[in-house]
């Protein structure tokens, strides 16, 4: 549409709209023109003019997407679902950090509690997310309909799918996911990411962004607007980013491009091509022990020099993650009545994780099997330092469909979806030189056995299918104050998995099969004000592969872990009961009730010195609390945001630890805090624009016996900016100013690691259970963050 078009068409929409921020303006133009007909003559034949004013204030929307006027400076878009249910837009995630995770930004909003491990937010693997006290790998991931967190590990590596340039809204359930949604592990909630639709104009739009840590960040989008006649139109952009780590030694480095083409005609038909490609490299950062912590702070790092012998030396433990991802969703309105939609998909990960590790040059095993004399060089001595390399590949394609036949008040959906994932993982042991570097961290070069074949701790392929279909059926009543939704869902998980390991079991596997029931009520008590009640149910299989396994000591060749395929998946039901308003003011406020059976808790630890993700069955769960949310549109320029949550949780049984109990009923799960809450404040003028936004989370248990925890703590952000006057070839040129974590020097931000119990406890049956120290994220120090951008 023109700009002359889309100024002759205003009033109309304007009219119709019941947006309480449209409004008219009085026109000079009009108005001098109408003032000239009152003062003409009047004659019998020509009766006066009636005066009639239709002009329009036109908002302006900025090249980074923001127009000002949201509620709350982005952090309540308007919600209408039957669940809890909240998000942020452009105007907030414009205001962020370029570099800050999508999973950082959702951190103010109502039940979520985000572990950051550094300022910059340049770190996917070691970042933590609850919501209402259920861990990231309880919360599906969606980005544009489309799992896209890796189907086994479950951990939303939201940084990979797409920049932030290019994110339009950020959307948290916090309760189940929705009937049809492409997910199996939603037990927590669903998280789901938009990109922005290619623009009808050509152009671009430009940013750097430098800073602390030696932050450099450089983003260019190129629009090619609608191609011709075809109505074809698309985007394509790339970026760079490079930083120090914020503590200890090294450099993270990330290559991303994304790319869509769209195409929109008739009545809601829509097809587009999607596709992403990530690339990142860098180094983990230590995650202290409480005692490491309060010993040394911050300074609890790997080793920054390399020392012969160390294997705790910074460059043994990096880490290298590659993404493609590639989508082709398309809506076809077939009639009145039906319409289809499709989401074919395919991602692709590959890369490799490392860790610093000592081996025995005589006295190591190969699985089951003694290893002999490893060929090293006999100067290094029986024990030398090493180089423990995971090496993986996932390959991860898939369907979502939907049919939708919609009649007057009704509308019943029925949907399907295949997921296939092929994920191989192979271990290698890498002798570093004299200098401390390393050959190949992809195992290229790897320390063999006496008998010539390389050194592993496991070598394992897992296969999993996914079949899920889902029935939905919406009704309007009472003139469509009343909407009723009830549906059924049935996914069946199945999983295949062999190891080559010596001694190891070949083949294992589990099939898991479960029915996800759902309702949900919803009535309008006036345009502006609604209450709604939602019964819901959820399912999460096992994550991660090591359950399926037989692992064993390299040093012992002991036997660590016996592979079972009777692990039994999470389920959950869960109840709701909310009020919405919405206005100059708006709220919202829910009330909850989770029962959890079989809750997987997920965990990492070290095995034969690489650190390995794990679950553990922390039994039945109870979760009783109540969420609020309270914004306000822009008033001269300002706009504030409230948000909260209280949550009362209990573990209900005694959890298994060997052949005895922990005597763990009654207690507070971990990585649940009873209190969070946070506060935001924006103000945008056209010209000067600025947010504050601060958190606070209360203390967090990190043991099933909550015989250790982390104290509370509070965080605050500040970003501030200035839109230069535009010219003939940039559109809102700005600089702004992002001041991370004020008045932070480091804290202890979440769990990383969790244990059963701290010290050693007398089980049930009276046998003393050893304990195990937990490990913590440690939350980032101040940054700044200066950026540049312009459209043009």
């Amino acid at each position: 549409m023109s700009k002359y078009a889309f100024f002759l068409a205003s009033p109309l929409l304007c009219a119709l709209s019941v947006a309480p921020d449209c409004a008219f303006a009085e026109s000079r133009d009009k108005t001098a023109h109408d003032e000239r007909q009152e003062k003409a003559p009047v004659t019998a034949r020509t009766p006066p003019a009636k005066r009639e004013i239709v002009t329009v204030r036109r908002h302006r929307t900025n090249a980074d997407g923001t127009t000002g006027r949201s509620i709350g400076g982005g952090l309540m878009p308007n919600q209408s679902a039957p669940r809890s249910q909240s998000g942020v837009n452009r105007d907030f995630i414009a205001r962020q950090s370029p570099t800050v995770s999508p999973v950082a930004m959702i951190a103010d909003l109502p039940g979520v509690v985000y572990s950051g491990n550094d300022p910059l937010g340049t770190n996917d693997e070691q970042q933590g997310l609850s919501v209402r006290g259920l861990d990231q790998t309880e919360i599906g991931y969606l980005f544009e309909n489309v799992p896209a967190a890796p189907p086994l590990f479950l951990v939303p590596y939201a940084s990979a799918t797409a920049d932030n340039e290019n994110i339009a809204s950020i959307t948290l359930a916090q309760g189940a996911a929705e009937t049809a949604s492409p997910l199996y592990n939603a037990v927590g909630g669903e998280l789901s990411v938009r990109m922005r639709k290619p623009s009808d104009e050509r152009g671009g739009f430009i940013g750097g962004s430098w800073g602390s840590y030696n932050l450099n960040r450089e983003f260019l989008r190129l629009e090619s607007g609608v191609l011709g006649k075809t109505g074809v139109k698309g985007f394509a952009s790339f970026s760079y980013r490079s930083a120090d780590q914020w503590r200890g030694a090294g450099t993270s480095r990330r290559f991303h491009t994304d790319m869509r083409l769209m195409k929109e005609w008739g009545q809601k038909s829509s097809a587009s091509v999607i596709f992403s490609f990530n690339r990142d490299r860098g180094y983990y950062l230590l995650p202290p022990t409480l005692a490491q912590w309060q010993r040394l702070g911050t300074n609890a790092n790997y080793a920054a020099d390399y020392v012969p012998g160390d294997s705790s030396y910074y460059k043994y433990q990096e880490n290298a993650r590659a993404q493609s991802f590639l989508s082709a969703p398309v809506s076809l309105h077939l009639d009145r009545h039906l319409t289809l939609d499709l989401t074919p998909y395919f991602i692709y990960v590959w890369g490799y994780d490392s860790y610093g590790t000592t081996l025995s040059r005589t006295n190591s095993y190969n699985g089951a099997m003694a290893a002999g004399a490893l060929q090293v060089p006999a100067s290094l001595g029986n024990s030398f330092a090493s180089v423990a390399t995971d090496v993986y590949h996932q390959s991860h394609p898939g369907l979502n469909s939907a049919l939708h036949y919609e009649t007057g008040a009704n509308r019943l959906s029925l949907g399907y979806w295949y997921s296939y994932y092929d994920f191989s993982s192979l271990s290698r042991y890498v002798l570093p030189d004299s200098q401390g570097g390393v050959s190949n961290q992809w195992g290229a070069f790897p320390i063999l056995t006496a008998a010539g074949a390389p050194l592993s701790s496991y070598d394992a392929r897992l296969l999993q299918q996914i079949n899920a279909i889902s029935l939905t059926d919406r009704l309007h009543l009472l003139d469509r104050k009343l909407t009723l939704s009830a549906g059924l869902r049935m996914v069946l998980v199945s999983r295949s998995v062999t190891n080559l390991l010596p001694g190891a079991r070949f083949r294992n596997g589990a099939s898991y099969a479960s029915p996800l029931p759902q309702f949900s009520a919803a009535y309008n008590l006036t345009p502006h004000d609604q209450i709604y009640i939602n019964g819901t149910t959820g399912f999460r299989a096992p994550s991660g592969i090591s359950s399926y396994q037989d692992r064993f000591s390299i040093a012992t060749g002991r036997q660590s872990r016996v592979a079972s395929s009777d692990i039994k998946p999470e389920y959950s039901i869960g109840e709701e009961l909310g009020f919405r308003h919405k206005g100059m003011l708006t709220l919202s406020l829910a009330l909850f009730n989770y029962n959890f059976t079989n809750r997987q808790v997920a965990t990492t630890t070290v095995l034969n010195g690489v650190t390995t993700s794990e679950s553990i069955n922390g039994g039945g769960q109870t979760a009783r609390g109540a969420q609020f949310e309270l914004g306000l549109r822009p008033w001269h320029g300002f706009s504030p945001y409230l948000s909260g949550q209280y949550i009362h949780a209990t573990i209900d049984n005694n959890i298994q630890s060997g052949a005895d109990y922990l005597p763990t009923k009654g207690k507070r799960p971990v990585r649940t805090p009873t209190l969070s809450g946070s506060l935001g404040l924006s103000y945008d003028d056209g010209q000067f624009f600025g947010l504050f936004d601060g958190h606070y989370v209360g203390p967090t248990y990190s043991t099933f016996m909550n015989d250790e925890r982390i104290p509370g703590f509070a965080t605050a952000n500040l970003s501030l900016g200035y839109r230069l006057q535009k010219t003939t070839k940039l559109k809102t040129p700005q600089i702004q100013l992002n001041l991370i974590n004020l008045g932070r020097s480091g804290y202890l931000s979440g769990v990383s690691g969790v244990s059963l119990n701290r010290n050693a406890t007398q089980g049930v049956f009276g046998t003393t259970i050893a304990g195990r120290a937990p490990t913590y994220f440690v939350g980032g120090g101040f940054a700044g963050v200066v950026s540049l951008s312009s459209g043009f």
